[in-house]
Order: C-alpha cells, then structure tokens, then sequence
C-alpha cells in the first residue's frame, strides 16, 4: 500500500510539474527581473508619540496609526515642497526624524563609497513652519546626524568633523587636519567599516552637549592601486588598506564640547597597535564607554572614560584562547537605573547575556543553555522584561522570547529562575524590530516553505494587531512555476562531525535515476548556508539548475555559526583545513546516495566560498569534477588586518596557517573544470588574488578558464552584468557537468 501511495504521488507530482513554467534567467537578472521579489515591510521608524510610526515611500514620508495602519498624516512630500528661496524640489533617498519628532532630516542624491558609507546632500524640514534648507553649502556630507535635542547636525566632509547650529544655521568645523589617505575625523578608515561594521565614527552625548569622535591617523598604512578602467588614460584610485601583518591607523578616541568649545583625548593606553571596534554613551552624559581590543583580538577591555577630564579606567575584560568575537560581545545596554549594564559573552561556549553593575562587577547571567542569543533586542525597565531572539528552537530557525528578569526581594531557598518564554509561533527564521516603548514589534517570518511573512503584533503576548504582509501576490506566481523547496539532511564526518545540509531536487526526481550535483559553500567563520528560511540569494537560479536535472546542496562546514564557540573557533588558525575536510566529506557523503552520480559532483562559491571552491578543486580534486570561484582570496596575506589576523594572527606568527591552505600553493593539484570570476574594482578581495592564482596555475601548466568584469566590486553588479554572470555559470555547468 506504501508503495503505491508513493508511487501516485510522484505520477500526481509529476503531472502537476507538466502544466508550471520554468524559471528562467531573464526573470531572475534580465529584462523581467523581479518577478519574484518578495514584497517586506520596510523603512519603519516608531515614534515616540505612543501608537504611531513614520515610514518612507516614494517620495513622502508619512505618519501611520500603529492601531488601524491608517495613515494619519503626510509629514513631507517632495512633489509640493520645495528649498526655501528657490523653487528647487528634492528627490528623497532616505529620512531620519529628529528625537523631539519636530525635524526631518532628509537625505538626497546620495553616492555609495564602500560597503557602509555613502556621501548625499542632506535637507532639514522644519514640520511647524514647513521650511526646506539645506544643511551646507560647501559640498555633499556623510553620516549627518540630529543631536539628541534636535538643535545641531553633526556631519562629515573632506574627513573633517563639523556641526551646524539649526536655529542660527552656522557651520562649524570641529576639526580642520583631516585630509584624505592621511587623517580622518569622525568617520571610519576602510578597514574598520568592513570589518567592525561602522562608517560613522561619532556619538552624539546624550544630552546633546558633547560629541565623541574617532581620529584615525592612516598615513602609515600601505596604499593599495586600482586602476579604474573607461577613460583613455586609466586613472590610479589609490586608498588605504592594511593587508594581514602590515600597520594599521593609530587612533585617538576625542571628546568634543561644543559650549566651551574644548576637545579633550580619552585615556585608551599606551599600546598604539591595538582596535577600538565600539564608543557609546552611558546614561551619564559624561561617561564615555570604550571597547578595546588587542591586535590578536584575543583579548577584549571595557573602559569607563570621563568625558571632561579623559581618565578612564577598565571595568570589565573578556578573554579567549583563540579570539574574541565582537559579534558575540557587541550587545552592550546601560540601564536607566544608572547603576547596571548588560553585556553579552561567550563564556560558557555559546553567546548569552549577563548583568553587571557600573564597576563591572558580575551580578548574574541573564540566559543560559546550550543555544545562542543571536540578537539582544533589548529591555523594559518598566516591567523588568528582557526580549531576545536566539537558536533554541534549532541552529537552523531563530525565534523570538522574552524573560522576567526580576528578583524577588526576599529570594527563597528554593527559588528557580524565570524560563524564557517564546513568542513567535511559526517554524523558520523569525526577524523582529521592537518600539522603543516595548509595546509592539514587527514580525518578519519565513521558512523554507513560505515566503515572507510581515506581522504586528502586541508585547508581551505576541498577540495579533494585523497581518501587514503575505507576499500572497509571490506567492500566486510561484504556483505558475515548477518551484522546489528544499530537504534538510545531516550526515555524520568519516571524523565524527555532524554536519547540515539541504538538497533541492528536479520536480519530477526519479530516485531510480543518477543526477549530477552542485554544492554551494561559503563556509567562512561564523556564517550559515543552512537555514529554515526563504529563498537564499541565488534560490531562483538554481531553480533553473534544478529543472535542467541537477541536484542543488549546501553543507554548513565547521567554522561556520549558531552551534556555539567550539564549533566555530574549531579553525582557528588554520583557515581553510577544516572546511575544505568538510566539503570533501560532504562529496563523498553525496556520491553514497543511490540517486547521485559522484563522478559528476562540482562545486561553486563567492569570496570565503570562492576560496573554498578553490582548496576542493586543488586539494579535493578526486572528489569535484568541476567548481566555480567567484571573487575568491587565493592567500590570506592579500587579506585585510582585522578579519584574517583574527583567525589566523599574523602573517609572521602564524606563517603555515597561511601558506598551508592558499590555493595559489596548491594550483598544480587542479584536476577538474575550473572557472575563476573577479571584478577588476573589488576593493575588499582584490582583484590581485585571481591574478596571482592564474599566474600559479599557469605555472604549474594546469587548463583553466578566466572572466573578468572591468571596475565591478565585490559584489560584481550593475547594468546587465548580473545577468552575464549567471549565464556564463550556467553554461559553464551545463558544459562541464
């Protein structure tokens, strides 16, 4: 009876695939690309007037009731308002509003730089008197920023740091040295936006007197040259990037008052050659708090720092025998209290959070268990309630919870601790953005079987206001198309490691049939390929891959994240060993499964995964017939200071971690197929590794193929060349395996 229910419904599964279109590149990258974009919810701001939030469409910024969705009022409409003294309209690009909600502050003509930083014109609008000016006149600003009472903007510009006074509209430089590839002032040098996440590089005190403020002194760091290609000459973009082992900016961590119009240095040591990733305010408005980090980033300081006379003191320190992930210590909350802060650690193998007071003295662990907090959302202090998301559930879904954090007066004996409670009900990864004012909070859910899914709802029950978003005009689409969703597996190492994974297979699979596959990695330390969600970034293209008849799978390697410390730290100082082991042993794991041909498994990946695809076409040559690196670094010595040297230290500790798995060492081992892809302006994986793994391979007299996209980044887009790129990878599997 089983067998025949099986077999009637592969007969009604495949009937069902006869009469669905397949995806095709021109819907994904061409002409008709969008045709399956998922519609969000985006670009919500909660206002401090309880029951309202503002949002940017196109071209207004408009006030909704958080009850009814209704909205309420139109604060600013760039078809009717126009720059005072001139009949000049704007084009909005994005908004911020001011805390006391009697501003905006409206971004306009903005220009990307690197991955975070952008420079815009930037506009005020008064909403009493509806005026529009221009925050300067001496050219296009970056980061600007209210102050926390709405009277001053602080920008950027020429790596100076400035602040305009809204009432009397004069523009003042704070400072005046800064001076590009030299000196920058409240901005990040190239390297700390990349890798410690941040462009801005000040913070406004919190009652809007002061500004803390980086000062990076770059003019010992190595220059790197990229021509920029399209003119008859090429010009030379040369810019600062600090390349593993080599000097980075020294810092000085300043504090700015604007009364008394005075700057004072903050005490952050006497070692030069060390990071500062994070400044924040306490609730004190002179109170400056400080992370410092040594160079190895094995070794983490919190320091407390007076804001008028630059003393500082450590008050908390967090080691590690490998390294100290920031992602895993970056929640840092002071209390309104004024007395305690909560801090996040990985001390117990898995990131959770812990309540300290001022002096850094452990008060007691907030979450505890075998499952990482993965994002700190924040507390109410009016209740004592702490919200969280985190990996309980499963390292492949997030969910959302929320913990009393009350103690009893008077504590009894027996007393046992409050369990988290979970709020979100659907299976997949759930994203929240919670208000200010603890009452409500978006939920962004979806798994591998639903695309998004947008939510309101009530704190702290979870209670349903209104559904905002099905997306059920995607999901009417993709009924018209022969769309797979993925299986979960997990397979255990030859070395005893579990491993996660996910295979998308043709709609009409035949299990009596042998298919070809095609693994995707990435695999870099603390990332994920494997989860509950919708749709990762390539989803509709290897829909496509799947309809021509290949097996589609990913295998989370270890190093990658959301199964706690050892797990990810497991490679460290050895880039690259561990991770390749993996996916070879995730081939070979495949080539046993009775419908796959392992004489035809290939593999492909971009950046961390195209150096992985690299190290399995050399070094598990036997075992991938053909691979794809796109973007790929060859040698960590090309890489940058923070991210490679915190996973393999320097170059002149840790000289085998280096050479013993860079892909240019390894080029006479290729064997299969093997495509190299890179932008020529990648300014994060320089074009220079792809140069020199050519240079090896050619060395080593090894059949190669080559592709190069003139003045593209990282991430190797604009015009049409996405859609060149996939097509030439399609061909290239459909020829090669």
């Amino acid at each position: 009876m089983k067998r025949i229910t099986l077999l009637l419904l592969l007969v009604a599964t495949a009937a069902l695939a006869q009469t669905q279109k397949p995806v095709t590149l021109d819907e994904i990258y061409g002409a008709r690309a969008g045709t399956f974009t998922a519609a969000t919810v985006q670009g919500v701001n909660w206002m401090k007037q309880g029951g309202f939030y503002s949002s940017l469409g196109p071209g207004r910024v408009v006030k909704y009731s958080i009850a009814t969705g209704e909205a309420v009022e139109v604060l600013f409409d760039q078809r009717t308002v126009s720059v005072e003294g001139n009949s000049q309209k704007i084009e909005i690009d994005d908004y911020q509003l001011s805390a006391d909600e009697r501003k905006l502050l409206l971004t306009t003509d903005e220009e990307p730089i690197y991955r975070h930083s952008t420079k815009a014109e930037y506009f005020v609008y008064d909403l009493a008197t509806q005026k529009l000016t221009r925050l300067s006149t001496q050219g296009k600003q970056q980061y600007a920023t209210f102050s926390p009472d709405g009277r001053r903007v602080a920008f950027v510009r020429d790596n100076n740091l400035f602040v305009t006074d809204l009432t009397t509209r004069q523009e003042r430089a704070i400072t005046t040295d800064g001076k590009f590839n030299e000196v920058i002032y409240g901005g990040a040098d190239w390297v700390y936006e990349e890798e410690f996440s941040f462009a801005k590089a000040f913070e406004w005190s919190p009652d809007g007197r002061k500004i803390a403020f980086y000062r990076f002194d770059e003019r010992a760091v190595p220059e790197y040259n990229m021509q920029v290609w399209g003119a008859q000459y090429p010009i030379d973009y040369r810019f600062k990037y600090p390349k593993a082992g080599d000097p980075n900016s020294t810092l000085q961590i300043l504090v700015h008052d604007l009364e008394q119009q005075k700057t004072t240095p903050m005490d952050i040591g006497t070692e030069t050659d060390m990071y500062i990733p994070r400044i924040n305010w306490t609730r004190d408005p002179n109170l400056l708090s400080i992370r410092r980090m040594n160079r190895l980033q094995n070794r983490l300081d919190l320091l407390h720092a007076d804001a008028t006379t630059g003393t500082s003191r450590v008050v908390l320190t967090e080691e590690s025998d490998t390294y100290v992930d920031l992602e895993f210590t970056d929640d840092l909350k002071y209390l309104a209290n004024g007395t305690q802060f909560i801090h996040s650690s990985e001390r117990s193998g898995y990131k959770h959070l812990y309540l300290y007071d001022m002096n850094g003295q452990l008060l007691r662990q907030l979450t505890t268990g075998g499952w990482e907090v993965s994002e700190f959302l924040g507390v109410d202090e009016t209740t004592n309630t702490l919200y969280f998301t985190s990996t309980e559930v499963s390292p492949l879904e997030r969910h959302l919870y929320r913990l009393s954090i009350a103690v009893p007066k008077r504590t009894p004996r027996n007393y046992k601790a409050p369990q988290p409670v979970r709020l979100t009900e659907k299976r997949g990864m759930n994203s929240i953005n919670l208000s200010p004012d603890f009452r409500y909070y978006l939920e962004y859910n979806s798994s591998a079987d639903s695309p998004l899914q947008v939510t309101l709802r009530q704190a702290p029950t979870g209670e349903v206001v209104r559904v905002l978003e099905t997306n059920a005009r995607l999901q009417s689409t993709l009924a018209e198309y022969r769309i797979v969703k993925p299986e979960f597996f997990q397979f255990t190492t030859t070395q005893g490691t579990s491993l996660n994974g996910w295979m998308l297979k043709p709609a009409n699979f035949d299990p009596a049939k042998k298919y070809p596959v095609l693994m995707f990695v990435y695999g870099g330390p603390g990332s994920q390929t494997v989860t509950d969600g919708w749709g990762s970034r390539d989803f509709y293209w290897y829909q496509t891959l799947v309809d021509k008849g290949y097996l589609v799978v990913s295998v989370d390697n270890r190093g990658t994240g959301a199964r706690g410390k050892a797990f990810r730290a497991a490679t460290y100082a050895q880039l690259g060993k561990l991770e390749t082991e993996d996916q070879i042993e995730g081939a070979k794991y495949l080539g046993t499964l009775p419908y796959v041909d392992k004489s035809r498994i290939g593999i492909w990946g971009w950046s961390y995964g195209g150096y992985m695809t690299s190290l399995c076409m050399t070094l598990g040559a036997d075992y991938f017939k053909a691979g794809i690196a796109v973007a790929p670094v060859t040698t960590w010595r090309y890489y940058d200071t923070i991210y490679t040297e915190r996973y393999l230290k320097r170059p002149q500790d840790n000289a085998a971690g280096y050479d013993e798995n860079s892909p240019i060492n390894h080029a006479e081992k290729l064997k299969g197929k093997f495509l190299l892809i890179h932008g020529t302006g990648d300014d994060n994986v320089h074009f220079q590794n792809s140069v020199d793994f050519v240079e090896a391979l050619i060395g080593a007299n090894r059949e190669f193929e080559t592709f190069y996209y003139p003045n593209r980044n990282h991430s190797i887009y604009g015009g049409n060349t996405r859609y060149h790129l996939y097509r030439k990878m399609t061909k290239f599997v459909e020829e090669n395996l």
